[in-house]
């Protein structure tokens, strides 16, 4: 393809990266441009966000944990000097931005929860509160997305901005039932596939109040409604938002 377009590659800063799953371990092969070979990469950075083969994000999370942890202490140290509101408000310029980056692909990995225990102690520090004080009731206080929050809003918003991508239960079985007007979820055994965006966005958007769904034809509206909701709940987990829905 590169030769046919008269491209030419610079193999010292080429890599290329096999992606496997835990269970099926890699295959043992090289590539090559030409008669030199290509360097296989188990990690790849591609605009700030850290790729690893079996996509568990583990590379990606230890390296903004530093960047977090300077955020954290930034707070710490400011915050002697200002309001709660601009406290809060630099809390969210410079920390929020750092966790909010490419969360919607690591909200769901296993080692996120570091991140989330980071939030939690700038959120005590920004309110002076005690270890033994709810963090539900201080996300409220602050009027803010924590992580796990923040990771159902971006799923929330791309399925919403992306509409085109999913199709209706209606149209997929073609006859009407119950959650006709809903995305269709397609079955999957692949954890891996489960825990992707896709397959999370339907699965969270499905579960989303009937009312809240009913102004998706107004996205400024949807959004508000929709950040209202989550924050009025403060849900920890995921598990939290799909249980409560199903009551």
């Amino acid at each position: 393809m590169a030769q046919s377009n008269s491209l030419s590659l610079k193999i010292d800063k080429t890599y290329f990266h096999p992606f496997h799953t835990k269970t099926n371990q890699k295959y043992d092969f090289q590539t090559s441009y030409g008669n030199r070979k290509i360097t296989k990469a188990q990690n790849i950075k591609f605009l700030r966000i850290i790729i690893d083969s079996n996509l568990s994000w583990k590379q990606h999370i230890d390296d903004i944990l530093p960047e977090l942890n300077k955020a954290c202490f930034a707070v710490r140290s400011v915050k002697c000097l200002m309001s709660l509101e601009v406290t809060r408000l630099i809390c969210i310029s410079y920390f929020h931005s750092i966790l909010s980056y490419g969360i919607i692909f690591r909200g769901n990995s296993v080692h996120s929860k570091y991140i989330f225990k980071i939030q939690k102690r700038t959120i005590r520090i920004i309110t002076n509160a005690a270890i033994i004080d709810s963090g539900r009731d201080l996300i409220k206080k602050l009027h803010i997305l924590h992580f796990y929050s923040q990771y159902m809003y971006c799923l929330l918003m791309f399925v919403v901005k992306n509409r085109d991508l999913f199709k209706l239960n209606s149209v997929i079985h073609g006859f009407c039932k119950r959650y006709d007007n809903d995305f269709h979820l397609p079955s999957a055994k692949l954890k891996l596939f489960q825990k992707g965006v896709f397959h999370s966005g339907i699965k969270t958007y499905s579960h989303l109040l009937k009312t809240i769904k009913e102004l998706s034809h107004d996205v400024k509206e949807l959004r508000l409604a929709m950040k209202r909701f989550i924050i009025s709940n403060a849900f920890y987990f995921l598990e939290d938002y799909f249980d409560i829905n199903q009551k």
